[in-house]
């Protein structure tokens, strides 16, 4: 029974289905998304609905928060002065575009079905040996699982990584995207680093972070798919 993960879709639901039909997903498999379904690509709606239709097939899927969602779902608060401007600025009006909304219009006219899958999100999952997350973990603070924001948010924490208190587990992670080149190198170092980013930069598409990638937590491959989407 295969376990896989996948980060960081960003509304590339061509190259999402690319890529799981590369990995011949199964309902026996185990899929675990590790955040960022919307924001910036083309159908952030078309993503989410793959999810929904996987989940109601019995595919056994489990999904993370990114901090799109978490900036998503801030601007629906009314005390959140500025999250809306900088949601927006950080890729939200193509979210908007895929719901067939005006650009500028308020989340909150997103259908329940989207935002509810939003607010049902996890924040960090266990698989066997593994420990996935969005972004990474603050290992400065006295307990890493308790610092909510750093796991939706941080970046630059490898020199900090304690592992005494990752205790043989690896860390799987994305948020930060970086070429396909560097996530090979970490695979190749896991056993001593125990920590994988798996964002290779799909939605950018620019050389060498354009793709969307699986990584198999079962025999430790990756699998990596082009960016498939249609762009004006």
């Amino acid at each position: 029974m295969p376990q896989f993960a996948i980060s960081d879709i960003h509304g590339c639901a061509k190259t999402f289905d690319a890529l799981l039909n590369e990995i011949q997903l199964s309902p026996s498999d185990e899929l675990f998304l590790l955040g960022d379904y919307i924001d910036r690509g083309p159908d952030s709606k078309g993503v989410i609905d793959k999810i929904l239709a996987l989940q109601k097939d019995g595919y056994r899927v489990q999904c993370l928060m990114g901090n799109h969602e978490e900036m998503l779902l801030e601007c629906l608060n009314p005390a959140a002065f500025g999250m809306a401007d900088l949601w927006q600025k950080n890729g939200g009006n193509t979210t908007l575009q895929s719901f067939s909304l005006p650009e500028n219009a308020n989340p909150m006219h997103i259908p329940k079905l989207y935002l509810d899958f939003m607010h049902r999100l996890h924040l960090y999952l266990e698989a066997g040996p593994y420990l996935l997350v969005h972004a990474g973990l603050n290992f400065k603070a006295p307990e890493p699982l308790q610092d909510l924001n750093a796991m939706l948010w941080i970046r630059g924490f490898y020199r900090d990584i304690n592992y005494d208190w990752l205790d043989g587990r690896i860390l799987v992670h994305g948020h930060t995207p970086q070429i396909t080149e560097a996530t090979e190198l970490q695979l190749q170092s896991l056993p001593e680093k125990q920590v994988i980013n798996i964002d290779t930069g799909c939605v950018f598409n620019k050389h060498n972070r354009d793709t969307l990638t699986a990584f198999n937590l079962t025999d430790q491959t990756l699998t990596f798919v082009k960016n498939q989407e249609t762009r004006p």
